[in-house]
């Protein structure tokens, strides 16, 4: 399920083709819950910039995929079904895996807060019913939509970080 960060595109990304890929997602995702009656973890890379797909983001992308995988392992959860894709908007996983769907999205949170590149991956549990509520950011404790969003003034957002 790795990505070879050699063929990755460089391909500057404009914001109308990001909003179709983010679509075009969601609906991998409604198909992939109507296959799988489990949780599906949809995995992407935080990547700031119009260059979503390089060698950087596929590196970031497997060693990603490969806690995932260990993660299951682990917890002795079953890995049904698992995919890796390159859109517009970067490196996507999608992985459906027979596990209690709070305590995988418990551990996927664990996951994104205790691996040093956690911070640079999006891991959202989603169910056939319900998707989990979106993570909150460290600063504002607001969804991470809202600061992505702009709602908050970049300079309150960027202050911690410099």
């Amino acid at each position: 399920m790795h990505l070879l960060p050699e063929l990755a595109s460089h391909h500057a990304v404009s914001i109308p083709e990001l909003l179709v890929s983010r679509d075009e997602r969601q609906a991998r995702q409604h198909v992939w819950l109507k296959r799988h009656p489990v949780p599906l973890v949809s995995f992407t890379v935080v990547a700031p910039g119009p260059i979503k797909d390089c060698e950087v983001t596929r590196r970031i992308f497997n060693h990603g995929v490969t806690a995932l995988r260990a993660l299951a392992a682990k917890q002795g959860w079953q890995i049904q079904e698992q995919a890796a894709l390159v859109s517009a908007s970067g490196p996507e996983g999608m992985l459906s895996i027979a596990a209690p769907a709070r305590d995988l999205k418990l551990a996927t949170i664990e996951l994104e807060l205790s691996h040093p590149l956690g911070r640079l991956w999006d891991i959202d549990v989603l169910t056939p019913k319900a998707k989990f509520s979106p993570a909150a950011t460290i600063h504002c404790r607001l969804a991470a939509a809202c600061c992505a969003s702009k709602a908050q003034p970049s300079a309150r957002v960027e202050k911690p970080i410099n």
